[in-house]
């Protein structure tokens, strides 16, 4: 008896866990063999398991590899001093370098005349640029899109292959690129203004879609997908909601206020080349990469967007991949920019059919992601082209009325000013932006 009650006197540490105090005495292990760090090296730190890499602790006396720590030790390592850790595995995303500025200061006094005539100029919507007005330069790879900014007209933003979305602030007499966000790991490939604060959202290669503060500079939201992000594109009547398309064939609606996806519309779709709400926002149409042998069905398919399910998916039957797809602004159709070198017309109401009398054809697209795009007043359609044109075509005739030399390389986006007629905004495959005017 006298031999139990002195196996079991010797209790643990006074803060120890209490199952401790009345267990067993531990058995002693042999020591290590494995090699004991220099702890006279200044140099060395312990890191707790518990504790942030990026904050290290510098303790005054090091407990042996192995041995257990009990809470009045771990306690005195809690109060040792913080030391930042000089190399830290995981950092905090700086804010994008700020080029220049934001506002109107410096502009011109006839682009500001012009903004401030607006409403005057409205008769004149389908006035067409005269030539190339402004060259930005600043991008290292092709510019897959530009957007002009509604609410910030004087803003235009543009995303490209050099993994960056540039803001440019145009017509300043100073350094035109106001920002450059650099958040991406990889090449972008869409970005869209958000008309709730100076934000935009992109997405790209890093299989994510990124909502960045562009006054701030900051990255204020990831959406993390499992497939390469090709478009995004906001609802048109809630700018909480969002639509991203990716290489998987998936078309997520995203909700910005809780992060999470609130629809998928899935059929087994090629990679999603382009999407398009209709203006009341109760359908979508999508673009992906289906092409057969002689058969297309499913390259161009109608959605119901509350529904999630597909309205038609015979529109467009023929054996080339459409890389654009343009609601008109007033009238029901819409239209698809075709790898068959034209563009092409559909009904936006059931079944959706393809205008088989009319389409736009001058422009050449040979397999680039020429986009295409309608006027305020949707009299006009612009199209990039491979020959390095912006072509102009009248939306009623399908006639061509003019086309002007941008870029000596493929023009792959175009984008009209949201208040200004006659100034275009087109991105080039050799990485510079150009404005007409």
């Amino acid at each position: 008896m006298n031999s139990l009650l002195s196996a079991y006197a010797s209790g643990s540490d006074e803060e120890d866990d209490r199952q401790l105090e009345y267990g067993p005495r531990r058995p002693d292990f042999p020591p290590s063999k494995r090699q004991k760090p220099d702890y006279s090296d200044p140099n060395f730190r312990y890191i707790p398991p518990d504790r942030p890499v990026s904050a290290t602790i510098l303790p005054t006396e090091a407990p042996l590899p192995g041995r257990y720590v009990s809470k009045r030790e771990r306690a005195a390592l809690a109060s040792a001093n913080v030391v930042s850790d000089p190399n830290p595995t995981t950092q905090i995303p700086l804010p994008s370098p700020v080029m220049g500025t934001l506002s109107v200061s410096g502009w011109p006094s006839t682009i500001l005349s012009k903004l401030r005539q607006q409403t005057r100029r409205a008769a004149r919507l389908g006035h067409l640029p005269e030539g190339l007005s402004v060259t930005l330069s600043g991008h290292t790879n092709s510019v897959n899109t530009v957007q002009w900014s509604r609410i910030h007209a004087h803003l235009l933003a543009s995303a490209g292959m050099d993994q960056t979305v540039n803001i440019w602030n145009v017509w300043s007499s100073k350094q035109k690129r106001a920002r450059v966000l650099n958040f991406h790991k990889a090449a972008v490939k869409d970005v869209k203004w958000s008309e709730q604060g100076l934000s935009v959202l992109s997405c790209g290669y890093d299989c994510s879609s990124r909502l960045i503060d562009v006054e701030r500079g900051i990255e204020t939201q990831i959406f993390r997908e499992d497939q390469v992000v090709g478009v995004v594109k906001f609802h048109p009547n809630n700018f909480n909601l969002f639509l991203s398309g990716g290489s998987k064939g998936l078309l997520k609606l995203w909700d910005v206020r809780t992060g999470k996806v609130v629809h998928e519309y899935t059929r087994n779709l090629g990679p999603i080349l382009d999407v398009e709400f209709s203006i009341d926002g109760k359908q979508l149409v999508s673009s992906s990469d289906e092409s057969r042998s002689n058969l297309s069905e499913n390259s161009i398919l109608v959605w119901d967007v509350s529904r999630q399910i597909p309205l038609s998916n015979q529109v467009y039957v023929e054996a080339y991949t459409c890389p654009c797809i343009r609601f008109h602004p007033v009238d029901p159709y819409f239209i698809a920019q075709s790898n068959g070198n034209y563009i092409a017309i559909f009904s936006s109401s059931y079944p959706f059919r393809l205008d088989k009398y009319k389409r736009y054809e001058s422009h050449g697209v040979f397999g680039f992601p020429i986009k295409c795009n309608f006027s305020l007043d949707g009299d006009l359609i612009a199209s990039g082209s491979s020959d390095g044109f912006i072509y102009f075509y009248d939306s009623k005739s399908s006639r061509l009325v003019k086309k002007i030399k941008a870029s000596g390389q493929p023009c792959v986006d175009v984008a009209f000013h949201p208040v200004m007629p006659g100034v275009i905004a087109t991105s080039s495959w050799n990485g510079e932006v150009f404005v007409l005017a």
